[in-house]
């Protein structure tokens, strides 16, 4: 089978299903595994968030959902010259990757009329699904069984590490202008964790909100995981808004329990390594229990640049 991803997290189920040699195709977004790197890509965005603000890039999604009615396009050329049996898609987001129904009008004018296969998973138990939907449509339906068992069972492990611990009360910053707290399965992740979001709700979409809303709530901990941000990313992107961070959770801040995270990888992708970002938030809610867990690259404590260590 030949199959086209548009959906990064789908390129890491494809991969992670040890099917990735049937891979032709992935969106401009996949950056995740380094082996998946080398195929074409049939999807762009409509502008260069490189070097962007937050705010820029707020702006600049808005003003392509209000102009074209999407953010990303697809290079039909490429796809169609990659000749998939198979594209997998998503609809939770048209923000974050291709939606379906762009992947759905590309394929009428495709040879043979691929099958598009829609990966709208909204919480933990349907990204597991979606594992298992890939793997049985690409014929290895008991590999993909077995895999999202594994990461049940892991993610399963964190919960039962905490469970007798008090639960952390939690801000979660999943963009910082305007800000927003996150949904769908985030706040799942958090729970398995051993915390408890104060804003933000399982299997909804991810909200905007305002750094007034928020005030008030004295969060435990405090995390910003700006959605589509690498750890360096993020780390800037707490900097530029210090301020309202310390104003949000200055006792999480002044207690050292203030985190940036790499969204991106761990928490914003409907894929595998969401038990990886349940392991993580295990050592951030609850240091004590998860020793083990290696923070480097993944997550940091943040300070405000005017704080001694």
């Amino acid at each position: 089978m030949r199959i086209a991803s548009l959906l990064a997290s789908a390129t890491e189920i494809v991969h992670a299903l040890g099917i990735g040699d049937q891979l032709v195709a992935i969106s401009h977004e996949c950056d995740y595994p380094p082996e998946a790197l080398d195929k074409p890509r049939v999807s762009r965005s409509r502008f260069d968030p490189a070097g962007m603000t937050s705010a820029e890039v707020d702006q600049a999604v808005r003003r392509a959902m209000r102009e074209h009615g999407a953010v990303y396009e697809l290079d039909s050329e490429r796809l169609h010259a990659a000749a998939p049996d198979l594209i997998l898609t998503q609809g939770v987001c048209e923000v974050c990757a291709v939606p379906t129904t762009l992947a759905e009008e590309a394929v009428v004018a495709l040879e043979g009329r691929p099958e598009v296969l829609s990966l709208d998973a909204h919480t933990l138990d349907e990204i597991l699904e979606s594992i298992i939907r890939v793997g049985e449509t690409a014929g290895v339906a008991a590999r993909a069984g077995a895999y999202a068992a594994e990461l049940r069972e892991r993610m399963e492990a964190v919960r039962g590490r905490v469970t007798d611990r008090p639960a952390r009360r939690v801000v979660a910053v999943e963009w910082l202008e305007p800000p927003f707290v996150p949904g769908h399965w985030v706040p799942e992740m958090f729970a398995m964790a051993g915390g408890v979001l104060l804003a933000g709700e399982v299997g909804g979409p991810s909200r905007e909100t305002s750094w007034a809303d928020l005030a008030g709530t004295d969060p435990d901990v405090l995390v910003v995981m700006p959605c589509g941000y690498g750890l360096e990313a993020s780390r800037r992107e707490a900097d530029a808004h210090a301020a309202e961070l310390q104003a949000l959770a200055s006792r999480a801040v002044e207690e050292d329990r203030a985190y940036v995270v790499d969204g991106s990888s761990f928490f914003n992708r409907s894929g595998p390594r969401v038990a990886d970002g349940v392991e993580l938030l295990g050592a951030l809610l609850h240091p004590e229990r998860f020793r083990q867990v290696d923070l480097t690259g993944r997550a940091e404590r943040w300070v405000r640049k005017n704080k001694a260590d």
